[in-house]
């Protein structure tokens, strides 16, 4: 059953779609956290196959994602365009991401070749579920606030569930005592929120029925492309998302190995990002309430800055700084708030100013490239730091009747440890604040846009 366009969504409405998130929480925390540092320490990866295979992964999604997105656009049922996606999606999506954590009776190139698999069919299941959960978000908030509203929800969630996920992950592979069947017990506890989530997202969310008539005027899927590359709003607003989101893909796939190598305090590193993601949580709804007052690109602009600047900060921390630390954290997390916030919250007004130069909405399309920047600067955080450690001369630990045994690290790779969670980030955001400052669509702009809609 659909519903017709409301600027009032119910608060079982708001909670299932935010919940809905958890999936994608889950997946981009354990996986952007803690991938890295199993590869290489765990299953024994060389860098450079690890950066081979987020690479090969980040070219596999430029193909699949807009033809998921073009897919859900087309998609007819009982069930609408997106919601399908989230019933049939779950599990497959569960399997591939149990299938990551373990570590096959192989070595050398069938070692690789089976991550390489692996990493392949984890995107294209996360590709079949997040492209059409996100692509929800203007069919179900059509206004310029509910929608900052709707994803407030929507990051609440996620931050919630990153933050239990990166608490419990480490304490569950800890707890059954060995560090590979604890990758595979805490991957199969997972995989169950994973099927949960989905499915409830599924079962407590309706699509719009105008939405369903006004969705497809037969262009050609060239032409399509080439819509969305030349929407200017559009083009701001994922420069945003990418350059944000590769900042902090930088931080998480190499901030546990810092903790463990350059602070020597692996034992905090959960507390650490605990007070971070709380911290990021709790700023939405201030970010939230002060978008409504001063506009999106103004509270991104502000959050970001506070953001970046704690990174350059972090980049002077030494080892037993553990006050400075957790005051880096704190404030970090008010900042990043307003980056999980606005990119969001931006693209459907973008998808609107599309559908006035064109006569159609292509939701589907505009998110899959939005969810493929994503999982591009998932890529390139762990990619280019996998590269780089190599380089710089990183030391594979052993492991040793199922415990870690750690290596003596050199000073290259430390010091490429300390610039991938401090000055590199930082940089990269203050890069992103100028885009903002372009952004062309404010409250005003998109009242005038949906009276338009409205006429005609």
């Amino acid at each position: 059953m659909t519903t017709t366009p409301s600027t009032r969504l119910s608060l079982r409405t708001k909670l299932a779609y935010g919940f809905g998130d958890v999936t994608g929480a889950v997946i981009s925390a354990v996986y952007g956290f803690f991938m890295q540092a199993f590869l290489l320490d765990v299953a024994g990866l060389a860098p450079a196959a690890v950066g081979l295979i987020f690479a090969a992964a980040q070219i596999w999604d430029a193909v699949t994602d807009p033809m998921m997105g073009r897919l859900s656009d087309r998609t007819r049922s009982r069930w609408g365009r997106r919601r399908p996606f989230l019933l049939f999606g779950g599990v497959p999506l569960a399997l591939a991401f149990l299938l990551h954590w373990l570590v096959p009776p192989v070595g050398g190139a069938w070692l690789v070749a089976y991550y390489f698999v692996v990493a392949l069919l984890l995107r294209t299941a996360f590709t079949v579920i997040s492209i059409p959960y996100a692509a929800l978000t203007p069919d179900l908030a059509p206004d310029y606030d509910g929608r900052t509203r709707l994803n407030m929800y929507r990051f609440a969630f996620s931050l919630l569930g990153a933050l239990v996920a990166v608490i419990a992950h480490p304490l569950i592979v800890a707890g059954v005592g060995d560090v590979y069947a604890g990758h595979v017990v805490s991957a199969g506890i997972w995989a169950v929120v994973i099927v949960v989530s989905t499915l409830t997202c599924f079962a407590f969310t309706r699509e719009r029925d105008d939405l369903m008539v006004r969705a497809d005027t037969g262009l050609s899927y060239r032409r399509r492309l080439g819509i969305v590359f030349s929407n200017r709003p559009y083009l701001i607003a994922t420069s945003l998302f990418l350059l944000s989101w590769v900042a902090l893909q930088f931080v998480q796939a190499n901030l546990l190995l810092y903790a463990r190598y350059w602070l020597d305090a692996e034992a905090q590193f959960t507390s650490f990002v605990a007070l971070l993601q709380i911290s990021a949580a709790l700023s939405l709804i201030g970010w939230t309430a002060f978008s409504s007052r001063f506009g999106k690109k103004v509270t991104y602009v502000a959050g970001v800055s506070l953001w970046a600047t704690m990174h350059v900060a972090m980049f002077f921390i030494a080892p037993g700084q553990d006050v400075a630390l957790y005051t880096i954290a704190l404030f970090a997390g008010l900042g990043l708030g307003s980056a999980y916030l606005i990119p969001w919250s931006m693209l459907p007004d973008t998808i609107e100013h599309n559908e006035i130069r064109t006569g159609e909405r292509q939701e589907g399309l505009f998110y899959g490239f939005f969810v493929f920047l994503q999982k591009l600067a998932l890529s390139i955080g762990l990619g280019l730091s996998g590269v780089v450690l190599g380089l710089a001369g990183y030391a594979t630990p052993a492991v040793v009747d199922g415990q870690l045994q750690f290596a003596q690290q050199p000073d290259s790779a430390l010091l490429a440890l300390r610039l991938f969670v401090s000055l590199v980030p930082a940089s990269i955001l203050f890069v992103s604040i100028p885009f903002a400052l372009a952004y062309p669509i404010g409250k005003r702009e998109h009242g005038e846009m949906q009276q338009t809609l409205a006429e005609r």
